[in-house]
């Protein structure tokens, strides 16, 4: 598979009802000590909850993440798991998603070098994880 991000920001906009981007609670660690928050006060201010599971808060006059500048993540660095896997998700890896939900809006498939599939393991490995502790 060919990826390579594009910085386009486009993974960073709501797309109907793909818009919640959710936190672990070690995505909630860092993201707050990157940004000099304690835990409380990041939840506060940048947190929702919807079924029991932390997401970042969307508004309703927003499309996009508010940690996104321009085109490029203003937290990426500390940028949540979700972020971090993309496009590389479980739900994306069948020849008719990828060409359906990711490569119709995604700039980055099908530049650069073939992906390395342990690198495509790692993030769909770390996906999985993190689906298991929202």
């Amino acid at each position: 598979m060919k990826f390579e991000c594009q910085q386009s920001g486009k993974c960073c906009v709501s797309r109907g009802g793909y818009g919640f981007v959710y936190l672990t609670l070690a995505d909630r660690k860092r993201m707050a000590k990157h940004l000099g928050l304690t835990l409380s006060v990041f939840q506060k201010e940048y947190c929702g909850k919807t079924d029991g599971f932390f997401h970042l808060k969307e508004e309703a006059t927003r499309t996009q993440c508010t940690f996104l500048k321009g085109a490029g993540c203003s937290i990426y660095e500390a940028r949540p798991t979700q972020c971090r896997t993309w496009p590389f998700w479980p739900e994306n890896m069948s020849p008719k998603a990828w060409s359906l939900e990711v490569a119709t809006f995604c700039p980055g498939v099908g530049k650069g070098p073939g992906v390395d599939a342990k690198r495509i393991q790692r993030d769909l490995d770390a996906q999985i994880d993190a689906e298991s502790k929202y």
